[in-house]
């Protein structure tokens, strides 16, 4: 009797080991492989699952579209901002010296302290002048702005553009260099006459009188800017001193320096230099309404099209949501063979951010292939509707530009990932306090 006892004690003890082992919940790492696998097989949908598949594909399409506008947008926007600067700074100047009344005198020695000046690259002095030019019977406004030759070869974006010899020819009283678009809008070409007629000229007993004098067009110039190349002509400073009356004076100084952006900090030294009684205005102060508006702009953009991927991330939820509905009973099992809520609520989160992944850097690779191919698609579609698709009277520029920056992109990628990740969430956090002995009451 006392062998049976323990017989029976023997085994007792070993069916509750066999229990304890039984129900103890064996403890895995964080995101191991049979979690990658059991997410991976919840994405590839069967027959009875496929509803739930689309959304998830409209999801990862939604993601990638909007990964890949908001960087193009974002590209345009820092290229047609930099094409803007580099064009109108390129024919005017990062900063203004000029006088505290009408003209600046003694402009050589003001101009030898201001190139003195660390950061100074270049000073010029510049007449300007507005003009009625007409040719032929017809009549356009223009802005007349009399260089030096030395000078006006210094702008890299007009000299560029004229012909061999066109330089050569810029001197004396009777040469102009005029924007291409001018030109062609007066059908004019290089050897032709055109006649520039001024409202400040000769004083007679009559009043005052407009200066009218004809120019031979000594060259055309495209500076890639619609506006400059459809106003501008550039007269030797010596005729144009003479035609606007300025004596021996200039109207300003025009100042590159190294750094453009760093304009404001240039504003003392240059004061300094050029002395008391002239006025320092930079690049800023000339178009801050036209730079601020495509700043704005730029920011109003990138909040409209964040909806995008917004929209795409809530997919996910939705998605998520259905899939964890759909999974409960697997759910249930899967607790019941032991694993853990924080597996089960890894399981969706790999699922769902696998989506959000996907599409971004589906998205990232649309958007770079876009931006670098620019060109070619915008000449494609305005082949294909028969019609420009980026208009330079509007536009100002001659192309679509596009620049991409690092943290424009990081920017970019890192929002939609966060959107994705955080859209995951909510539904793994269901799936992981679901109920198993509730789930399988009915299955």
């Amino acid at each position: 009797m006392s062998d049976q006892r323990t017989a029976f004690g023997t085994r007792g003890v070993s069916v509750a080991a066999t229990a304890v082992t039984v129900n103890a919940k064996p403890s895995t790492r964080a995101f191991a492989p049979f979690e990658w696998m059991i997410a991976a097989r919840y994405l590839r949908a069967k027959r009875r699952e496929s509803f739930i598949s689309v959304i998830s594909g409209f999801s990862l399409v939604g993601i990638a579209l909007g990964v890949a506008t908001l960087i193009i947008v974002m590209a345009v926007m820092n290229g047609f901002r930099d094409e803007l600067l580099s064009k109108i700074l390129g024919l005017t100047g990062h900063m203004s010296v000029q006088g505290e009344m009408y003209g600046l005198p003694d402009f050589d020695a003001v101009a030898a302290r201001v190139r003195a000046v660390p950061g100074v690259v270049h000073a010029s002095p510049v007449v300007d002048g507005q003009v009625m030019a007409t040719a032929d019977g017809v009549s356009t406004g223009a802005q007349v702005k009399g260089l030096r030759a030395a000078d006006l070869q210094a702008l890299i974006t007009v000299s560029k553009s004229l012909a061999p010899g066109a330089l050569a020819h810029f001197e004396g009283g009777d040469a102009v260099i005029v924007g291409i678009g001018l030109a062609q809008k007066l059908g004019l070409v290089p050897g032709m006459r055109i006649t520039l007629i001024a409202p400040r000229g000769n004083v007679t007993p009559f009043g005052t009188m407009p200066r009218v004098k004809a120019y031979t067009i000594a060259g055309t110039f495209d500076s890639g800017m619609s506006e400059y190349n459809n106003a501008f002509i550039f007269m030797p400073l010596d005729e144009a001193q003479l035609y606007f009356n300025m004596g021996r004076g200039v109207s300003s100084l025009e100042v590159m320096i190294a750094d453009p952006d760093k304009a404001n900090a240039m504003v003392l030294p240059l004061q300094k230099a050029a002395g008391p009684y002239a006025r320092i205005r930079t690049w800023q102060d000339l178009n801050w309404s036209l730079f601020g508006a495509v700043e704005v702009e730029r920011n109003v953009m990138f909040l409209i099209l964040t909806l995008i991927i917004l929209v795409a991330a809530l997919n996910i939820v939705s998605g998520l949501i259905m899939l964890v509905k759909d999974k409960s009973g697997d759910i249930a099992i899967l607790r019941t063979m032991g694993a853990t809520r924080g597996a089960v609520m890894r399981i969706f989160l790999i699922a769902g951010a696998s989506i959000g992944v996907v599409g971004t850097f589906a998205g990232l690779i649309l958007g770079t292939v876009f931006c670098i191919y620019i060109d070619p698609i915008q000449n494609f579609l305005s082949w294909v509707f028969g019609m420009p698709l980026f208009n330079s009277e509007i536009y100002f520029l001659t192309h679509m530009p596009a620049k991409m920056e690092m943290g424009d992109v990081i920017a970019v990628v890192s929002m939609a990932l966060g959107l994705s990740l955080l859209a995951t969430l909510y539904p793994s956090w269901r799936a992981a306090r679901l109920d198993p002995v509730e789930a399988l009451r009915y299955e």
